[in-house]
C-alpha cells in the first residue's frame, strides 16, 4: 500500500529539483513486446508522443507522471486489421473508431473495405480525419464500397481507379478488399488482385465458395503471397475435411505466403472449427475483430475478447500478443507499428490477465468456458492516456485538494 500511495503522490507532487526527462512513466509492468523480443518486467517511459526508454527501474523522479502498472501486462498498442468504421447511418454497419478501439487497447484500427474509390474521401473527411485512434483502410474494389447492390455488380469493380486512389492516399490506404460477391466468376477477386498489383499493396479477401470458385483455387491460384484471407474459422470455409482434419491445401497455401486472419465478426468465428484447427497447429496469423454494429454486443467481437478466445484454445499469451501487434503491422506493411521500440510513436496497451471462470461466446452463440480473460486497463495513444478503466493514472480525490479537471 505504501508503494501505491508514493506513486500517487509523485503524480500530483513530483520531486522538486530533479530533472524530469519523461512525461509519463508506466512502472513495474510485465512488458511483452514481441518485435523487440522483450518478455520481462520493465518500466516504459514516454517523452512527448514517443517511446523514450524501456528499462528496469527507471527512477520515478525522472517523470512528470508515474503510473503503477505492476499488476498488469504492458504491450504495444494493439493493431486490429479488420473493422468497419465508416458510420453512415445509425442502422448501418460502421462503429465509431475511438469508442470501439480504445477500450480494447487498440491504437491502430483498419477499416476493411467499407468505402470504395468513389466515397473514400467522404469517409476520410467525416470519420478518419476526426478520429484520435490511427485509422487506416483497405479500399474496396467495389467503387461504392459495402453497398448491397454494388457488391454484386462487376461494373462497379475497376482496378485502375482503385489503385489510383490508394496512390493518392498512401498514408491511410494500405490495401484492397474483395468481399461478398456471389457470382460464378473470378473477376471480383482477380480485379482486386490487379488493383493490389498496380498499387503494390496486399489484398484482403472475404470469400464464400461457389461450385465454379473453390476455396482451394482461391488460396492456391488466385491470391498472392502476402494477401490475406480473413474469416478463417467461418463455418462456410472448408478449413477442415470430413474427418475434422485440416485440409492439406491450407498448409500448402500458408507455405506459399498466403496469410490467414481471424476476422471474428458476427458470423465468422466458430469454436467447433477453431478448436480442432488449433489443436492441429493451424492458428491465426493475425487476430482481428471484424467489429461493427452487429458484432459488438453479441458475440462481443472486441479485440481483447477475440484474443481471450484464442488464449482459451491454448495459444500462449506471448503468441496472442504477437498476433495482435507485430504480425498485423507487418501484414499491412507498417512495421513501425505494434512495437515499443525507442523512438516509435508511444502507442501502448496495459492489459489485465484476469483469472477465474469466464464464458466466451462464438458466432453461433455457443459458449466456451475459460479460466483466464484479458481486459484493457489503460490505452495510451501518441503519448496521451485516452482510456483508463479504473482511474489508475489519477490521484485519489482525498489527496487531490480543491481539484477541477486533473491533467
Amino acid at each position: 500500500m505504501a508503494r501505491v500511495w508514493a506513486l500517487v503522490i509523485l503524480v500530483v507532487f513530483p520531486a522538486l529539483g530533479r530533472a524530469q526527462t519523461y512525461d509519463l512513466l508506466l512502472k513495474g509492468g510485465h512488458v511483452i513486446d514481441p518485435a523487440n523480443q522483450v518478455n520481462a518486467v520493465r518500466d516504459v517511459a514516454v517523452a512527448g508522443d514517443k517511446i523514450a526508454r524501456v528499462a528496469e527501474n527507471i527512477p520515478a523522479s525522472e517523470s512528470k507522471r508515474v503510473v503503477d502498472v505492476s499488476a498488469y501486462y504492458v504491450t504495444p498498442g494493439l493493431v486490429d486489421i479488420h473493422a468497419h468504421l465508416y458510420v453512415e447511418d445509425p442502422g448501418g454497419w460502421g462503429i465509431y473508431p475511438d469508442l470501439s478501439a480504445f477500450p480494447s487497447g487498440v491504437t491502430t484500427a483498419v477499416d476493411a473495405g467499407s468505402a470504395g474509390w468513389k466515397n473514400f474521401e467522404e469517409f476520410k473527411a467525416r470519420i478518419i480525419d476526426k478520429a484520435k485512434v490511427r485509422v487506416l483502410a483497405f479500399l474496396n474494389i467495389v467503387a461504392v464500397g459495402m453497398d448491397t447492390v454494388g457488391e454484386q455488380s462487376l461494373n462497379e469493380m475497376d482496378a485502375r481507379p482503385t489503385a489510383e486512389m490508394i496512390k493518392k492516399h498512401p498514408q491511410i490506404l494500405i490495401g484492397v478488399k474483395a468481399a461478398h460477391y456471389e457470382g460464378p466468376e473470378w473477376e471480383a477477386i482477380d480485379r482486386a488482385v490487379e488493383a493490389g498489383r498496380l498499387a503494390n499493396v496486399p489484398v484482403m479477401v472475404d470469400f464464400r465458395p461457389q461450385p465454379t470458385r473453390t476455396y482451394a483455387d482461391l488460396i492456391l491460384k488466385h491470391m498472392r503471397p502476402g494477401d490475406i484471407h480473413t474469416h478463417m474459422y467461418a463455418q462456410h470455409i472448408p478449413l477442415l475435411d470430413d474427418n475434422g482434419k485440416v485440409n492439406e491445401y491450407m498448409r500448402e497455401a500458408r507455405k506459399r505466403g498466403v496469410i490467414f486472419d481471424l476476422g471474428h465478426g458476427a458470423g465468422s468465428f466458430w469454436f467447433r472449427i477453431a478448436a480442432p484447427a488449433m489443436e492441429q497447429g493451424f492458428g491465426p496469423d493475425s487476430i482481428s475483430t471484424d467489429l461493427h454494429q452487429r458484432s459488438s454486443l453479441i458475440p462481443q467481437a472486441t479485440l481483447v475478447n477475440c484474443m481471450s478466445k484464442i488464449l482459451s484454445l491454448g495459444m500462449p499469451l506471448e503468441e496472442v500478443i504477437y498476433r495482435s501487434t507485430e504480425t498485423p503491422a507487418r501484414e499491412i506493411k507498417r512495421p513501425e507499428l505494434g512495437t515499443l521500440s525507442v523512438g516509435s510513436v508511444a502507442d501502448i496497451a496495459v492489459l489485465e490477465l484476469q483469472k477465474g471462470t469466464f464464458g466466451l461466446v462464438d458466432s453461433g452463440h455457443a459458449r466456451q468456458e475459460a479460466n483466464q480473460k484479458l481486459r484493457c486497463m489503460i490505452t495510451v495513444r501518441a503519448g496521451k492516456i485516452v482510456y483508463d478503466a479504473e482511474g489508475l493514472s489519477w490521484p485519489d480525490w482525498h489527496k487531490a485538494g480543491k481539484y477541477k479537471v486533473l491533467e
